[in-house]
């Protein structure tokens, strides 16, 4: 394929967004440091996939889509670089503040579930939000009391069972039969995918990549290797991302993590793993942030991941019964096997 244009010139393609030094730069100025000096993009950071010649540039987590592997650079599709701005590891309040000013954008909303993650990034973005959940649940009532608290906008998608199991469906369509908990998640996801486009943001800000950075998962409190176990939860983020790509994508929007920001990530790995759960309260130096920025009773919550404060999981596990299934697993294989 041809890298020029019919009138000669070198093309260019970027889709998403590129910033340096806290900065986001224009098109034309990311285009101008590519062809100043093909290395450049090594030190981008962002939410991208860019095209520049026979170059071509991911994000760091492969945040945004694209035929090269995220955080490479690639000349005629051969690795020739890595992208990674290496952000020392600085003050985590800052970082954080950062990764949320450089994302929240008059075209951006948030995925809000009451929980500190996606209520600090509320908080401090400011944008629109919503929540999802069945009537009654915890995330509904959780995320609607922030919202109120901190003066956001914040719509609730109110599920039924019969939509759960048309967003599982589409779920296992999508990830070709998924495991219970990214099923689970995914179905969760397809609610917010679909009001963000139905609302018109291209962009939905979300708490993902908290529980693996600041040590969320109640596991963790009694894990014989905390520090061995983080890593391991920290090298299946990128996973995490294709999925959540996959589902956003379908819909026409994307899924922009603040804390998958490579100098919130920086400066959570430079925490030693025990002060993470210090005094057994989990996610500790985030919620020493939050608080700063929102009422202490939010800051301080213990929240379930979105797919059980939600309600959804439950009504899943409810589906799986109705069906004969006595494990999620197998109502999962079910469905794949329906859909093939």
């Amino acid at each position: 394929m041809s890298s020029t244009g019919a009138d000669g010139r070198v093309e260019f393609y970027l889709d998403g967004w590129v910033e340096m030094d806290g900065r986001r730069l224009s098109k034309e100025e990311v285009q101008a440091a590519f062809g100043a000096d093909p290395l450049a993009p090594t030190l981008f950071g962002g939410e991208f996939f860019l095209r520049y010649g026979e170059w071509t540039a991911r994000d760091r987590f492969g945040i945004r889509d694209g035929p090269s592997p995220a955080g490479t650079l690639t000349r005629y599709g051969e690795v020739v670089g890595e992208v990674d701005p290496a952000h020392p590891a600085g003050d985590l309040e800052a970082a954080i503040l950062t990764a949320v000013e450089l994302r929240a954008t008059d075209d951006t909303a948030v995925a809000l579930s009451g929980g500190v993650d996606s209520a600090l990034v509320a908080a401090l973005a400011q944008r629109p939000a919503v929540v999802v959940g069945l009537e009654d649940s915890h995330d509904r009532r959780l995320a609607l009391a922030l919202a109120a608290a901190c003066g956001i906008e914040c719509d609730a998608v109110t599920v039924t069972v019969p939509e759960v199991e048309e967003a599982l469906r589409e779920a296992v369509a999508l990830l070709g039969t998924p495991n219970p908990v990214d099923a689970s998640i995914a179905a969760t996801e397809i609610f917010v995918a679909r009001w963000a486009r139905d609302r018109g943001y291209p962009w939905m800000l979300t708490g993902q990549g908290a529980d693996e950075l600041f040590g969320g998962y109640a596991r963790y409190l009694k894990s014989p290797d905390l520090a061995a176990e983080l890593e391991r939860d920290r090298l299946d983020l990128p996973r995490q991302v294709a999925r959540d790509r996959a589902v956003a994508s379908s819909y026409g929007t994307a899924f922009s993590p603040p804390y998958l920001d490579l100098r919130v990530a920086a400066a959570a790995r430079a925490i030693p793993a025990a002060s993470l759960i210090e005094g057994g309260v989990r996610k500790r130096p985030l919620r020493t942030v939050a608080e700063r920025h929102i009422p202490l009773e939010f800051a301080a919550a213990e929240k379930k991941a979105m797919q059980y404060g939600s309600g959804i999981w439950k009504t899943i596990q409810k589906l799986a019964r109705r069906q004969g299934c006595r494990r999620v697993a197998d109502y999962l294989q079910m469905l794949g096997e329906e859909e093939r």
